[in-house]
């Protein structure tokens, strides 16, 4: 089992760490739905911001 987890991050390893810059600057200039919870952002996402 720890192998196929090792092949299967080897081989998408990447393509997930891209989709998830990209998914956080997207996140980054949005609010949140629930309108009773805004968490705090960290540094790194507000850099992100247009």
């Amino acid at each position: 089992m720890k192998k196929k987890i090792t092949q299967f991050m080897t081989k998408f390893g990447g393509t997930m760490a891209a989709f998830a810059v990209v998914v956080a600057a997207l996140t980054a200039n949005s609010a949140c739905f629930w309108l009773s919870h805004q968490p705090e952002e960290p540094e790194e996402i507000k850099q992100l911001k247009k």
